[in-house]
């Protein structure tokens, strides 16, 4: 049986995920921004290790990899939290809190755990497009778009998944949930919520797939800049200087 982090498991995809791989009989430590966010785990909390921290601080997400540390290697992390932000936020540090949620957190956790052997990041459709994401990736230039801001990071996250499938002895996968109705998706969402954790529990649990981008349990093509190796390592790099951690 398997060690898995499951980041943002209150609620939604990241909580059916706990839940079916605890139903699985692995070891799952459970993540919440806070000990009030904790008490939305509900039963699952009895069953299973729970970790605090906010991950829109870098502070608090290097805690979070300290903690990770004592309990023991995991097998592997699964990369679920994620937010959409209707206005331009920042963290504490001084940083867009849409990219630290969505991609620089994964990127601080991955790199300060004590290498998992899967790295297991969340990604969208809508990544794809979104030309100007290096040139103003913390938007202070441009007016804001929540969606494109979202977007915009989960083009980040999805080459930094590749970056890092490069430069790390783990698989890492980008997998796309599909739009669910989650308190981010919405009720309108047209994709089956009970199926959104499916492809992150199989690839979590020794799937002999290859590292890429994976929807529904097939492996599909992202937007051809995250295959760009330059791309990647002007990522890698930018997060680097962003939050005091070394790229590999």
């Amino acid at each position: 049986m398997a060690r898995i982090f499951v980041t943002g498991s209150t609620t939604g995809v990241g909580k059916n995920a706990a839940a079916a791989l605890l139903g699985d009989g692995h070891e799952v430590i459970l993540h919440a921004r806070n000990a009030e966010r904790a008490e939305s785990l509900g039963t699952l909390a009895h069953k299973a290790q729970v970790l605090t921290g906010d991950l829109g601080d870098l502070a608090e997400v290097r805690q979070l990899a300290d903690a990770l540390n004592a309990i023991g290697p995991m097998d592997a992390i699964i990369h679920n939290a994620g937010i959409i932000d209707d206005q331009r936020a920042e963290t504490p540090d001084g940083l867009l809190r849409v990219l630290m949620v969505n991609a620089l957190a994964p990127y601080v956790l991955s790199l300060l755990a004590d290498r998992p052997a899967r790295l297991i990041f969340t990604g969208s459709s809508m990544h794809r497009g979104h030309d100007g994401a290096l040139d103003d990736m913390e938007w202070t230039r441009r007016r804001w778009s929540a969606s494109s801001a979202y977007g915009e990071s989960k083009l980040l996250v999805t080459a930094l998944s590749a970056g890092l499938a490069r430069r790390l002895d783990a698989v890492c996968y980008t997998v796309d949930p599909g739009w669910v109705p989650t308190r981010m998706g919405g009720a309108s969402a047209s994709d089956p919520l009970e199926q959104a954790h499916v492809t992150q529990c199989w690839l979590a649990t020794g799937a002999d797939e290859e590292a890429g981008y994976w929807h529904h349990m097939r492996r599909q093509r992202p937007d051809p800049k995250v295959e760009d190796h330059e791309f990647q390592d002007a990522v890698l790099d930018r997060f680097a200087q962003m939050t005091g951690v070394p790229a590999p």
